[in-house]
């Protein structure tokens, strides 16, 4: 029986791997949050692994608050890397399989192409360099069998998200202004759920390994907000404006679409295009 450790359990990953969980009998998922294991507690997380007999770690944690970060970067660095370089020490120490989830603003967005997993990152924000802190000391530590899956643009039915955003300021208003200047993919949290489920029994290297995975296609946010309100058949005008005319504490990149190449061969997996998903 594998003994699966999910962190961030109540977010949106976490929460789509839950609703998947009784698709895999053969492993035993236990799904926590902050309220009880602070993965900040690196004492505990290890005995909790201990007592566990946790076979593998799934890290869906992370603080995601992109602006607020910005003014306290201490509470990111302890949760997007200084736990992450303890489940990597816990994984090595261990042989432990370790799935860790990263983000596309690990990148300047300056690429007129699609990232790949060998470019040079460049993060504009405290979020994305501590994203990135994370992923270069899990390289740094070097367990076994563990891999970065770096995401972009994820929505859900759970956890907070644009999709949901979009659909409640449908409610109270009838026109919407959102940003078109940005570029990227939308993932569909139950895709990347399903497919880190899928890849679980391959995933076998010496060295840590980075995949890029996010929906087929790009589009911008306003894009995203029309296909949401499209699909939804709500009438509400939206209004392309620029970054510029909507400025925020964190630089987001402009351009941040993945490319997906090396996981679609890796694994054999096909990814669905994202207006797909999205309906």
């Amino acid at each position: 029986m594998n003994n699966i450790l999910v962190t961030g359990g109540n977010g949106q990953l976490g929460s789509e791997l839950k609703e998947l969980a009784s698709n895999f009998p053969d492993y035993n998922f236990l799904f926590t949050d902050v309220s009880n294991l602070d993965i900040t507690a690196h004492k505990e997380v290890r005995l909790f692994v201990e007592r566990n007999n946790i076979n593998v770690i799934i890290n869906c944690a992370a603080y995601t608050a992109v602006d607020k970060a910005e003014s306290e970067p201490e509470i990111p660095d302890a949760i997007n890397h200084l736990a992450v370089a303890n489940f990597a020490q816990i994984a090595k120490d261990k042989n432990i399989k370790l799935i860790h989830i990263s983000t596309d603003y690990v990148f300047d967005g300056t690429n007129n192409k699609p990232y790949l997993e060998t470019d040079t990152p460049n993060p504009q924000s405290v979020y994305g360099k501590t994203k990135l802190d994370g992923e270069l000391a899990m390289r740094k530590i070097n367990p076994a069998n563990s891999i970065i899956i770096r995401t972009s643009w994820v929505y859900s039915r759970f956890g907070n998200n644009f999709l949901k955003t979009m659909l409640r300021l449908a409610e109270t208003r009838d026109e919407i202004s959102v940003v078109a200047d940005q570029i990227g993919s939308p993932t569909s949290a139950t895709d990347l759920a399903k497919a880190i489920l899928t890849i679980l029994p391959m995933v076998h290297n010496k060295t840590v390994e980075i995949f890029h995975y996010s929906n087929e296609g790009l589009c911008s946010w306003y894009d995203f907000a029309k296909a949401i309100f499209e699909i939804k058949g709500i009438s509400i005008k939206v209004n392309a404006i620029e970054s510029s005319q909507y400025p925020t504490p964190a630089e987001r990149p402009f351009y941040s679409v993945l490319n997906k190449k090396k996981f679609k061969i890796m694994y054999q997996i096909k990814i669905p295009y994202w207006k797909t998903s999205l309906e």
